[in-house]
């Protein structure tokens, strides 16, 4: 399949347009009905298994796509790769049932926008999906608690080797720097680098550093550019990785 680079993301005043794959119909329903509740949400299609999600998410062109991890024929990480790499302008948000699901890592490391648990309250569940479509990158507070633990341990050398590295050293070679003239973070771009990874969203992190959202996306993109890194979960990562996380207790 060709890759498609180009994909504007919904016109203003448009409803975000979502696919929904999972291959349980009546949680799929379900979802479907709730989204359907709020007028900025919309569901164009369904798909009950990763092959199918592909395949449609080229026909259909969403916005956003919905992928449980778990599925027959294709399983939702082997489609999010698929989808990130054809189609990269289309946000993937994984769905999964256990904070525990091995497929995490593999997740991330192939570009998932987002990883959620099946247990959020629906009003969770848009703010969450609200969130991607604003280039926020959502995490279940358990995802996020296990996530960082496991990336905290991979700095004393136990983390797994099993699905390989979500982060590639090459990924991680720039060098952070006080200095804004070399080609490093500046001092602001880590101070919001280190709340990201607390899991505090633009407007938290805004409100605790007395600046505007928007100057904290900014400083976000430029941060990410910088670190050639692809969303928020990756970057949360290199902070710890690189030991620049704040410490607590």
């Amino acid at each position: 399949m060709q890759i498609d680079a180009m994909h504007p993301g919904p016109k203003p005043g448009s409803p975000i347009r979502i696919l929904l794959a999972d291959d349980q119909p009546l949680f799929r329903r379900a979802i479907a009905t709730l989204i359907a509740e709020q007028p900025e949400l919309t569901v164009v299609g369904e798909a009950e298994n990763g092959l199918e999600a592909v395949e449609k998410a080229h026909e259909l062109r969403p916005d956003m796509v919905v992928l449980d991890v778990q599925m027959p024929v294709m399983d939702g990480v082997e489609a999010v790769r698929l989808i990130r790499e054809q189609l990269p302008g289309i946000k993937v948000v994984m769905l999964t049932v256990s904070d525990s699901d091995d497929h995490l890592f593999d997740a991330i490391r192939y570009g998932a926008h987002g990883y959620l648990l099946k247990d959020l309250r629906p009003d969770q569940l848009y703010d969450l999906l609200r969130a991607v479509m604003r280039d926020e990158t959502p995490l279940s507070p358990a995802i996020a608690g296990r996530l960082l633990a496991e990336f905290r341990m991979g700095q004393r050398g136990g983390a797994r080797e099993t699905s390989g590295d979500p982060l590639p050293s090459a990924r991680l070679r720039t060098v952070v720097t006080d200095d804004p003239a070399e080609p490093g973070l500046t001092r602001r771009e880590l101070e919001i680098l280190r709340l990201v990874a607390d899991g505090l969203s633009n407007k938290e992190i805004g409100a605790r550093l007395s600046i505007t959202e928007g100057t904290v996306k900014n400083h976000v993109h430029n941060a990410l550019e910088k670190l050639q890194l692809e969303n928020r979960i990756q970057a949360a990562a290199y902070v710890v990785r690189q030991g620049l996380a704040r410490r607590t207790g």
